[in-house]
């Protein structure tokens, strides 16, 4: 439980599509390796790494996902913008030595509950993609059989 509620505080406010901290807030956003740490086998989560926030193809993944906000829920999905022109040198370091994104271009990658990278596209990825991604998983498979 205490895992749980920490991984519900540290990512709180900074999960949903688009949402940024306000101005009367001053905590800073969870770096990114503890935020996908806690994160396991807990939540999937599925990062938007763009070198700008004006990057065409980040905005056209937001409008996108925009829509299925339940479906993200329901999978327990976990969505994180990641401006590489923003982030802290450690932030920048673990995306390109561990998760392989480089600060160029836009790209998605999708983590699974276990931890490992299941999916990475270098274009906005239709939801309907995405789903079949994680509906094929074994751990969602498990996830469907059981009542909510």
């Amino acid at each position: 439980m205490t895992t749980f509620l920490s991984l519900i505080s540290g990512v709180a406010g900074a999960l949903l599509l688009g949402s940024t901290l306000g101005p009367a807030q001053t905590l800073p956003p969870t770096p990114l390796a503890t935020f996908v740490k806690e994160a396991k086998w807990q939540k999937r989560v599925l990062l938007l790494c763009a070198p700008t926030p004006d990057d065409a193809e980040l905005r056209r993944q937001q409008q996108l996902l925009g829509p299925v906000k339940a479906d993200l829920n329901t999978r327990d999905l976990l969505v994180r913008e990641v401006i590489w022109s923003q982030l802290p040198a450690a932030d920048q370091r673990y995306l390109s030595q561990k998760l392989g994104v480089s600060g160029t271009a836009f790209q998605v990658v999708l983590i699974g509950k276990d931890g490992g990278v299941k999916r990475r596209e270098t274009e906005a990825l239709p939801p309907a993609q995405l789903f079949a991604t994680i509906d094929a998983m074994p751990m969602r498979q498990q996830e469907m059989k059981r009542p909510r």
